[in-house]
């Protein structure tokens, strides 16, 4: 976010931003963002932030009330709640969270005259596909919580319908990864720097990626576009092989790339043992048949229009893993 989008945005919001969902990884670096630029920042969570406890209220977006307390006095919302995990029960969490939340957030909005909206989504509306994808689709989820992000989309877009000075931005961000997340990307970084790593098939797969430290500029950019329906996907290019992002990680814990590989159907077979004993005994595993699979599926997607809208990322995807590593295991490549 440079100096020229800050004042834009303080120009055109005379009352705070609130995040929703903001004491998350993707948040927090969204909060530091801007109230390093100066902009005035509130937080609303079912979690206090560990950073900007200052700057934190508790909120939960399943209850309307909450949400129209937390709403009252800002300026614009970036809506980060999300149910996402693969191991949520009862399934029935996703719709509360992903839709109902959505709903909560457009009445709060309405009433409050809240008239800038930015909804983090997911490039889990595509489902699995073959091709690069766009932000046309086609959209075929395959898993609750593609299934609802897209449904809030739609909830979203109603909202923004029904006033056209209204703004809304949908950001479809691909796996996002950084400093502090403990999702799929840092099982990845964790499982390679302590030797445990095992390749699922041949890696040539390839994945689409995005950085947190991009991610967080790229929605704070969007706070400066204007009345209107805005849809982008969000991805941090080049497109790596599994293998090519194996053999990087390794370049930057300087360990040698030694690439063990089991086969698919196999591992995918340890994935449903897990499945098995996390039903029967509540535990939550890191290892799990969906996480196995989509490990092996390809995931490209296409963002030309993060460009069109005048952003550019700060960091390169290499800068962003070199940077994710250092924090987390050190830096002996340096």
């Amino acid at each position: 976010m440079n100096e020229g989008t800050a004042e834009a945005v303080r120009k055109g919001l005379r009352d705070p931003v609130l995040i929703l969902g903001g004491s998350g990884f993707i948040g927090t670096c969204l909060a530091d963002l801007l109230t390093r630029h100066s902009l005035s920042v509130r937080i609303a969570d079912v979690k206090v932030s560990e950073k900007f406890p200052q700057l934190c209220l508790n909120c939960d977006v399943t209850d309307l009330s909450s949400v129209k307390q937390a709403v009252t006095g800002s300026g614009a919302i970036v809506n980060l709640a999300a149910e996402h995990r693969d191991d949520v029960s009862p399934r029935s969490r996703y719709r509360d969270v992903n839709v109902q939340g959505a709903v909560h957030v457009c009445e709060a909005a309405t009433l409050a005259g809240v008239k800038k909206i930015i909804f983090t989504s997911s490039v889990a509306v595509y489902g699995f596909q073959p091709h690069a994808v766009s932000e046309d689709g086609p959209f075929e989820p395959f898993n609750e919580y593609g299934k609802t992000k897209l449904q809030a989309e739609a909830v979203y877009i109603a909202w923004a319908e029904e006033d056209p000075s209204r703004s809304l931005v949908i950001v479809r961000p691909t796996v996002v990864f950084g400093e502090g997340n403990r999702g799929n990307v840092y099982n990845l970084l964790n499982q390679i720097a302590k030797g445990r790593f095992l390749m699922v098939g041949a890696g040539t797969n390839v994945k689409s990626m995005a950085y947190v430290g991009n991610v967080a500029a790229f929605l704070a950019h969007a706070l400066s576009l204007g009345s209107g329906i805005h849809i982008s996907n969000y991805v941090d290019g080049p497109d790596l092989s599994t293998r090519e992002l194996v053999q990087y990680i390794h370049h930057c814990l300087a360990t040698p790339t030694r690439i063990r590989s089991v086969p698919k159907f196999a591992a995918i077979g340890v994935g449903y043992g897990f499945d098995l004993v996390a039903r029967l005994s509540g535990r939550r595993f890191s290892i799990s048949a969906i996480r196995v699979k989509k490990f092996c599926e390809t995931t490209r997607v296409r963002a030309d229009r993060v460009e069109a809208w005048g952003f550019t990322p700060p960091y390169s995807l290499s800068d962003g893993l070199a940077r994710t590593i250092a924090s987390e295991f050190g830096n002996p490549s340096s």
